[in-house]
């Protein structure tokens, strides 16, 4: 028969899970003072990086988008406040409120085109041609961390994903998926009909005409009845090119 362990023994094995507990309190605090302690230096680090090389991250847009990935790393947010030592440095807190001033200047003046859904590509285009003088300073990225801070105003300021596009919206019009796949659809040709979306997506007459219509009445969609073969077009310019002349009285 097995015997139970006495009264030591089990003090015994209680002292000891005591001091495994105490070594991997003790283990856990030194790795994270020790995770501190590197934060703190890869942030003073940063600083200096910061300083040697703040031209470059003001005027090239590849540089500072390699700049903010490595401030995400350290847990640091240039453009948490327009006050203080980044803002100060490097100015970049103003360059991205710049920024979003204009790009909702732009989404204003291309909204009764495209009823407030605009692709991020065509906006960056515009966003170039508005500043003139630097066209070449100004990526995709900026123009999404400009948008990041728009959304404070509250008014819609979003960038979706539409198949392979990232779309712009700045009216708080909400998409389901039927108009998702629309909207992906009619990225190959600018448009799409009522006979392609029950040929390609299996959907009923009424599905789709209940669709369009939404996408209709909210500004997104355009109707061309001007073809020959009497199919009605419904065209997207949120998914095809826009002028860029809309800026010129901007």
């Amino acid at each position: 028969m097995r015997r139970r362990p006495g009264i030591g023994g089990l003090q015994t094995a209680a002292a000891a899970r005591d001091q495994y507990r105490l070594l991997g309190e003790n283990v856990a605090k030194l790795r994270t003072d020790l995770m501190k302690e590197q934060l703190a230096t890869f942030r003073s680090q940063l600083e200096e990086f910061a300083r040697k090389h703040k031209n470059d991250i003001r005027k090239n847009p590849t540089f500072r988008t390699q700049f903010h990935e490595m401030c995400a790393k350290v847990g640091v947010d240039p453009l948490a406040s327009n006050k203080g030592f980044w803002a100060e440095l490097l100015g970049i807190g103003d360059f991205y409120y710049e920024l979003g001033v204009q790009i909702v200047e732009i989404c204003l003046a291309t909204r009764p085109h495209n009823g407030g859904l605009i692709n991020l590509q065509e906006l960056c285009a515009l966003l170039r041609q508005k500043r003139k003088s630097d066209r070449e300073a100004v990526s995709e990225d900026d123009c999404l961390r400009a948008i990041s801070k728009l959304k404070i105003l509250g008014s819609g300021f979003e960038v979706i994903s539409v198949g392979k596009r990232k779309l712009v919206r700045s009216v708080p019009t909400e998409l389901n998926k039927d108009h998702n796949e629309i909207l992906e659809l009619a990225q190959a040709q600018g448009f799409v009909t009522v006979d392609e979306l029950e040929r390609r997506l299996s959907w009923t007459s009424g599905r789709a005409t209940d669709a369009l219509d939404t996408l209709l009445d909210e500004g997104l969609a355009m109707i061309d009845d001007g073809h020959r073969d009497g199919k009605r077009r419904y065209w997207f310019p949120c998914v095809s090119s826009i002028s860029t002349s809309v800026v010129s009285d901007i």
